[in-house]
């Protein structure tokens, strides 16, 4: 932490100013937004702090905006267009989370968010926007795991198998239309059924060409509704997305997610960052690979009902990779998730530029919004802020559309849920300076971390064991061994059936002498000459005819 600046020299903050307690303080009691907004604000149990409410563009007052740590499982939007500041306020909810006890995963896409486990680094912007809101500013490094998609990158790595992803998740990342994706639920359940463990791409793919080749025809006609058209299409794509080196995501150990419920012997959550690199050629994967690891959760966490705390806080950034081009049966499995993984003590937090790029239903369940600044420069843009504006309660301030397109960068309009589960009132926020590095951790530093990780040990080595494609490599050498059986046996009995017909040979005839006689006559040698002629002949196409 950088020295902070002596006080005596320091220049006294003007009468009015956003940095004047007193000034704040009697804005706050005369002005109708700050007599409207405070009580909604004024909770009684633990509560996270987001900043200081904001009367106009210049005016700040010293009512606090505040989430409850015990509404944090009703879920939450982040959204805003890029730069205005959606990454640090991930941060700041993070920081505080942790410090609360509560665990976090958060998706790091652009790798600031790694500068979380580092002392922040003072100076005077950042001393001037923590007095401001009212923040004793310290810097401070939290506790950060770090892992990395099939070990792509710095990080533990994290697989999971074939069959736990499952048909259609998997659907989603190969851009199959709903009869494809009907149809690979189909190979799922044949492969579950013959005992044929889904491990890897690899297993899948043997699993495709055994139902297409000859020897697994006839089982796929059994799976009624799979063609053997469709079943080439899931094969290329298949392909394709192995070609991508997709197949390092998938395969064993696989990564059990109750690892992402960590704390520390001091009693801070862990913060768990999965780094996604090069995410512009492969979204899709790390979009659904997210929802695995939601889904994974919910299906391993027991039902806790509503808690002072939640156990894990779930950030979704890049949320719109995760919608764009979604089945319907696809949505319906997210927005059930979402609804109902919050009996299991899981907040999940949708980070994303606009909150139509979230679908209604999943909107509908979110109950803290943080809105960054839009912008309006399309007629698009214009229907998204209109969009945007009719999703929030009525608001204190006369144009809620202009205010937000007209929010500073570290600026949101807020709305949480209180302590009853009611909406509070829309807040314009000047949000708190995060308390650890703002940017990229020392790489060295992060890969000595990771292999001092207990979790690297488990999850580092891959595991190759037998699965489907061994056992069908299996089955197609036995089944060659015993056809080469067969026909062996099948040749054998015909030889046996000939030597039982065959009428028995004459006995030598001990006149050898009359033989003799017939091999050295004249008539003999000219049928033998004759003979080899026409032999010639058929050989070699020569000779006339």
């Amino acid at each position: 932490m950088t020295d902070t600046p002596d006080q005596s020299t320091a220049p006294a903050p003007a009468a009015g100013s956003a940095t004047d307690p007193a000034a704040t303080t009697a804005a706050a009691a005369q002005h109708p937004i700050a007599a409207a907004v405070a009580p909604g604000y004024a909770f009684e149990g633990t509560a996270l702090e987001l900043g200081g409410l904001m009367l106009d563009a210049t005016e700040l007052s010293d009512v606090r905006v505040r989430i409850p740590l015990s509404m944090l499982n009703r879920h939450g939007l982040v959204a805003g267009a890029t730069g205005t500041g959606k990454t640090k306020t991930l941060q700041l909810l993070a920081e505080q989370l942790s410090a609360q006890g509560v665990p976090v995963f958060a998706a790091d896409i652009k790798g600031d968010l790694s500068g979380l486990s580092v002392p922040g680094e003072g100076g005077p912007r950042i001393e001037e926007r923590a007095s401001s809101v009212g923040q004793q500013w310290t810097a401070t490094g939290f506790p950060v795991e770090l892992y990395a998609l099939g070990g792509e990158g710095i990080g533990v790595p994290l697989r999971v198998t074939m069959s736990a992803f499952g048909p259609l998740l998997l659907s989603k990342v190969l851009g199959l239309n709903e009869t494809q994706e009907s149809s690979l639920g189909l190979v799922f359940h044949y492969a579950d059924r013959a005992g044929l463990p889904l491990l890897d791409l690899a297993d899948l793919r043997a699993v495709v060409q055994h139902l297409t080749s000859d020897e697994g025809r006839p089982e796929l006609k059994e799976l009624g509704g799979l063609s053997s058209a469709t079943a080439g299409v899931i094969l290329r794509e298949l392909i394709a997305f192995q070609d991508q080196g997709a197949d390092a995501f998938f395969g064993e150990p696989e990564f059990d997610s109750r690892e992402l419920l960590q704390t520390t012997e001091d009693g801070r959550g862990v913060i768990s960052l999965v780094e996604l690199p090069d995410l512009q050629s492969r979204p899709a994967v790390f979009s659904t690979f997210l929802m695995w690891l939601l889904a994974d959760l919910f299906h391993d966490l027991p039902e806790i009902g509503d808690a002072e705390r939640p156990k894990l806080v779930f950030f979704f950034d890049e949320a719109h990779l995760l919608f764009n081009d979604a089945s319907d049966a696809f949505l319906d499995q997210i927005a059930q998730t979402v609804r109902l993984i919050r009996s299991k003590g899981v907040g999940v937090f949708f980070v994303t530029q606009s909150p139509t790029d979230v679908p209604d239903d999943v909107l509908a369940q979110l109950g803290s919004r943080i809105q960054h600044q839009l912008r309006a420069h399309t007629p698009n843009d214009a229907k998204a802020l209109k969009q945007t504006v009719n999703t929030y309660p009525k608001s204190a301030y006369d144009d809620l559309g202009e205010v937000i397109t007209s929010l500073g960068i570290g600026e949101a309009v807020v709305t949480v849920m209180n302590e009853r589960g009611a909406p509070t009132p829309v807040a314009w926020t000047r949000l708190r300076a995060p308390e650890s590095l703002m940017g990229t951790a020392d790489a060295a530093a992060m890969e000595a971390a990771v292999k001092a990780s207990p979790r690297w040990t488990t999850y580092s080595q891959v595991v190759d064991r037998e699965s489907a494609r061994e056992k069908l490599a299996a089955r197609l050498e036995e089944g060659a061994r015993k056809a080469e059986e067969d026909a062996r046996a099948k040749e054998q009995a015909r030889e046996t059936k000939a030597g039982r017909s065959r009428k028995p040979a004459p006995a030598p005839r001990d006149d050898d002498g009359l033989v003799m006689d017939v091999v050295t006559s004249p008539v003999f040698k000219d049928f033998m000459r004759t003979a080899a002629r026409e032999i010639a002949r058929g050989m070699f196409k020569s000779g006339r005819r």
